[in-house]
Order: C-alpha cells, then structure tokens, then sequence
C-alpha cells in the first residue's frame, strides 16, 4: 500500500503522535485525579456543582487512562477479531461522549444558578445531581454502542467468511461507518450540545447584563460583584471556545472524508485532529477547578502537607506547625 521511501515519514510522524499523545494522557490523568482528591478532601466544595465537575474528572482520567492508549494502539494496526476491534472504538465513543455530556451538565448547571439562584437550592439537589450524573453515562453507553447493535461497516465483515479469516488490522475506519460518525456523532451528539452550550451562555450572559445594571443602580459598591460576574463570564466564554477548538477539526475532518473521500486526508492531520480532542481534557482542569479560588487554596493546603510529611521523615524536629483545617464550610465562588 505504501512505498518503501514513504515508511520512515509514516513512522516518525507515528512516534511523534504517540509522544504527544502519551504527554496528554499523564497531564489528563494527574489534573483530573488533583480534581477529585481536592473535592474529597474539602468539605465545602462537596455542593451539586462539583457533582459535575467530579463526573467530568472521571471521563477525563478515563480519557487519559483508556482512551489515549487505545488510541494509540489502533493507530498501529493492533491485529484482531472484528467485534474486539469494533467495541474498542465503541468504548471510545462511550467515553468521550460522557465528557461531552459532563460538559453540557456544568452548563445546565451554571444556567440555572444565574437564572433561579433563589430556587436553585431546592431544585437542584445533591441526588438530583447524581441521578443526572448516571443519565449521562448511560446516554452515553447506549449512544457509543449502538455501532455494536448493526451500525457498522458491514463490508468489512461480510468479506470474513470463515472464523479463521476474522482476524482484522484493527483501525477506527475499518470496522466504523462514516455515515454514522457524521450524521449520528457528529451532527447528533457533538453539534447538538454544542448548540444547547452557545444557547445557554448567551442566556447568561444576557441576565448577568441585566443583574449588573440592576445592581448598579441599586447600590454604589459594585466593584467587588462585577469582578466575580465578569470572571464567570471569562470562564464560560473559555469553556466554549476550547470545546469548540477541541472537537470540531476531527469532525471537519470525517465529513470532509464522507462527503468527499476523493479528496482523501493526510495521515498527520488526523492525528492532529485525534490529538486536539484528547487535549480538552487536559485543559479541563484548568477551566473547570483550577480557576475557583477555594480550589487554589485546597491545593495549596494539600502541597504544604505533603511538603510538611516528608520533611518530618527527614527531619528530627517533630513540633512543625500544621497547617489549618479543611473541612470548614466555606461558599464556592467560581
């Protein structure tokens, strides 16, 4: 299929992919891990929005955990059976489809914080938040395996006529269906929620306009509240841009495969695109936790701690002050 002189590019762009893509999974399964031990270990940020963004860390760290090696390994060529190939590349739908929805759930969430906040405690409880939290795993299962149930690429398998002949070069095209990647994927469950994200934000930010000017006029000391509704409004208008610079280039990319498959694609610039979307949950973190400042302080605690137990292991002095508690109820200000 390839020439000689074509297979050292194809492996050194291979090496450098995986490299990438190796950096990403330790970066996605350290912050996503820091996610949830900060949420553990501090009291007062165990509230229905941390739900979320605990569910989020967990699709991440899968992400980092599973998804980027599997990757890895179906872009070598792993050798097996149709359906081992086919529900590897379903768990991996599974699994990034669950972050999409984690995503969407902070959205929803964040939205109705600005547009009930006085109902927004009684409406949103914490078994709520967790009930929503199982919906969108078990959306997502159901929405990754439907490959499994015949929306696959029958020709691949119909050309197996004896069991002895099912063994394939494991590739995410060989055993997926494109039509599905862009009609049901894409256009079902990436662009749709995107859309539900852009709606909701621009609701926000639209009340937010309308509670700063109400505040303006209602009182002189308004520096302090328009600083926190102009950080949020940072932080959602960043949660938007990196979704949307995260997913949609790999996506571009299969309809333009689709719709187009004389025009073909450079093996590099899927890659690129494949790598992008991993990336999102790395950056998720940052977007999500590390931007809230009671989070910073968790984690500052949480180094000093960890600083404070290993110079006892090497130091003879036992009375080092500790530093101070961190289960006191605090509110959380994102």
């Amino acid at each position: 299929m390839f020439s000689s002189p074509g297979i050292q590019p194809r492996e050194h762009v291979d090496m450098i992919y995986i490299s990438m893509e190796t950096a990403i999974a330790l970066a996605s399964v350290l912050g996503n891990v820091l996610v949830v031990l900060v949420v553990c270990v501090n009291r007062a940020l165990r509230d229905t929005t941390f739900c979320f963004i605990v569910s989020l860390a967990v699709a991440d760290i899968a992400v980092g955990a599973l998804v980027i090696p599997l990757a890895i390994v179906i872009s070598l060529g792993l050798k097996t059976q149709f359906y081992t190939c086919l529900f590897l590349t379903c768990l991996l739908l599974i699994i990034t489809q669950g972050s999409i929805l984690s995503l969407m759930a902070i959205a929803i969430d964040r939205y109705l914080r600005v547009k009930i906040p006085i109902k927004y405690s009684t409406i949103v409880t914490q078994n709520r938040a967790w009930v929503a939290v199982f919906l969108c795993w078990l959306l997502s299962a159901l929405t990754g395996l439907v490959p499994m149930l015949g929306w696959h690429n029958e020709h691949t398998h119909s050309n197996l006529s004896t069991p002895s002949d099912d063994i394939i070069v494991c590739t995410f095209t060989t055993v997926m269906r494109m039509d599905y990647m862009v009609y049901f994927n894409f256009f079902g469950w990436v662009v749709v929620p995107l859309t539900i994200m852009i709606a909701l934000y621009a609701e926000i930010f639209r009340v937010i306009r309308k509670q700063l000017n109400m505040r303006a006029e209602a009182t002189c000391d308004t520096s302090k509240y328009l600083h926190k509704e102009l950080k949020l409004a940072k932080s959602l208008a960043l949660v938007v841009l990196l979704f949307a610079l995260c997913w949609l280039p790999l996506h571009v990319m299969n309809c333009i495969l689709f719709f187009c498959p004389e025009c073909g694609m450079p093996k590099s610039a899927m890659y690129v695109g494949i790598f992008m979307s991993h990336v999102n949950s790395a950056l998720n973190p940052l977007v999500y936790a590390f931007r809230i400042q009671r989070f910073r302080a968790t984690l500052v605690q949480i180094a000093r701690r960890c600083m404070l137990c290993k110079h006892k292991e090497t130091s003879p002095c036992p009375n080092q002050p500790s530093p101070p508690p961190l289960s006191k109820k605090a509110p959380v200000h994102p």
